[in-house]
């Protein structure tokens, strides 16, 4: 097993990665203020993990709360938030009650910010199910839900007390899942970390194989990069957006189909297609580039172009991105293989030229 760190001082916390880190109550018990806990999960994970996590937590003395969800983005809203609340005051969770998100993106979001709001802060730990979730979202604090305008509009800044990564339990993640993970991996190669982006061209197949050590190797490398940048930059006001590569374009692209239509790694990698040629346009890699990253997107399964939503729709969606400053929009493109930039210098007409570059249909 590998541990991390995310040094944010007297918030800082561990994120452990291996092999049956669900069945590690020695390693849970450190992080559980008060024995109680609520276990949020969906009707997809629960049959699978939640009665084994919550026989060993009630073995140890620990009283716990079962929280059962929807599953699919598009439940990612005020009405299941809301249900995580009526559900904690039903049972009279306090405030040292400890949360535990048990799942993929959407779990970890909204169990984090309700952790955030219930009685002003409750502890919540991370056990993240997904490639998506394990590499990215888990990690962080970024907790949010979604509104028809904008994804991960309403949300706050909170960290977790720990991340549990078991890496078995991508064993019996679907297919489409797995691969749409692999967006976020691939992205922090291209932003930030040439060395890993040559490693994933050399090992993607042991990747799409689900080879243990090369599994353990791709989450660790991701991990230590996202703990990196929210460490220097823990609210998003500098280097923190960096992460966010292609997700402008893959926001729009979920809002305007609908959340749930295209999963948001499928949406990322469409959309990091478009910044690639946006960043083309502006001159800051050549054509090389683009193809050296629509050939590794494409090895993995992945979308390499978006829906044929109207120009208009992608701008009006894209405008309601986080990072639009001054009413400006600013996007993160690439300044070269391995290095991101944000820049608010691209024009209507060379964000809808890429658009239409990268649409179906084009």
């Amino acid at each position: 097993m590998d541990t991390l760190k995310v040094a944010l001082g007297d918030r800082a916390y561990p994120i452990y990665i291996g092999q049956g880190t669900l069945c590690r109550f020695d390693l849970l018990r450190l992080h559980i203020a008060q024995p109680s806990v609520a276990v949020v999960t969906n009707t997809t994970l629960a049959p699978r993990y939640l009665p084994s996590l919550t026989a060993m937590l009630r073995a140890e003395g620990v009283e716990v709360a079962e929280i059962v969800l929807p599953d699919g983005e598009e439940y990612k809203d005020w009405k299941t938030l809301n249900a995580v609340f009526d559900s904690l005051l039903e049972r009279g969770c306090e405030r040292g009650t400890t949360l535990i998100a048990l799942g993929g993106g959407v779990i970890g979001d909204i169990t984090g910010f309700a952790a955030a709001c219930y009685l002003r802060g409750a502890p919540f730990i991370q056990i993240p199910t997904t490639l998506l979730a394990q590499v990215d979202s888990s990690v962080g604090g970024k907790t949010a839900i979604n509104h028809p305008r904008g994804k991960n509009m309403i949300g706050a800044f909170y960290q977790p007390k720990a991340v549990f990564i078991d890496t078995d339990a991508l064993g019996t993640l679907p297919e489409r899942e797995f691969r749409a993970g692999m967006a976020e991996v691939i992205k922090y190669g291209l932003i930030r970390d040439l060395p890993f982006l040559e490693w994933l061209e050399e090992n993607l197949e042991r990747l799409l194989a689900r080879d243990t050590d090369a599994l353990q190797h791709a989450i660790r490398r991701s991990c230590a990069n996202k703990a990196e940048v929210v460490v220097s930059d823990e609210r998003e006001l500098g280097d923190r957006a960096l992460l966010n590569l292609g997700h402008t374009f893959g926001h729009a692209i979920e809002a305007g189909l609908g959340y749930g239509t295209w999963l948001h790694g499928e949406a990322v990698a469409a959309g990091t297609m478009m910044a690639a040629e946006l960043s083309r346009e502006l001159g800051n890699i050549d054509s090389q580039d683009v193809a050296r990253i629509e050939k590794l997107l494409g090895r993995t399964g992945l979308p390499v172009r978006g829906p044929r939503l109207a120009p208009e729709r992608y701008l009006e969606l894209m405008r309601h991105d986080k990072k639009v400053r001054d009413g400006k929009l600013r996007l993160v493109l690439l300044e070269r293989v391995g290095k991101a930039t944000v820049t608010d210098r691209a024009s209507d007409q060379q964000i809808v030229k890429a658009i239409d570059m990268r649409s179906e249909n084009a």
